[in-house]
């Protein structure tokens, strides 16, 4: 059975930098896309990274140029390295994977009720 957990959150001040991982070692599809979402109080969740089986990576306008998804193969797991903080990225930060590649062809909300798999979530605050 296929488990995701994530490991990695907390708090910071803004202008800081986190590294959340998602253990995706029971995960052993070649094709899929795998991501990260998030989710702040009163709103609905959102998505924030994709990766694919290819490494094509896309990312929501919010954190382009200041989070960074990736893989380590060797430890079976799924990285984001989130840096330059804001406040407004405070959240529960889930991760998520599917066998099917193109689910990472956009972040639209439609796609998000397809990924089959997801984390118990992991707790980001990011304080003024």
């Amino acid at each position: 059975q296929v488990q995701l957990v994530e490991s990695g959150g907390g708090s910071v001040q803004a202008g800081g930098s986190l590294t959340l991982s998602c253990d995706t070692s029971g995960y052993t599809y070649i094709s899929y896309c795998m991501g990260w979402f998030r989710q702040a109080p009163g709103e609905e969740r959102e998505g924030v990274a994709l990766i694919d089986s290819d490494g094509r990576t896309t990312y929501s306008d919010s954190v382009k140029g200041r989070f960074t998804i990736s893989e380590d193969n060797a430890k079976s797991t799924l990285v984001l390295q989130m840096d330059s903080l804001k406040p407004e990225d405070t959240a529960v930060y889930y991760c998520a994977a599917d066998q099917r590649r193109g689910l990472c062809s956009s972040l639209h909300a439609s796609l998000r009720p397809f990924f089959t798999y997801w984390g118990q979530g992991t707790q980001v605050t990011v304080s003024s």
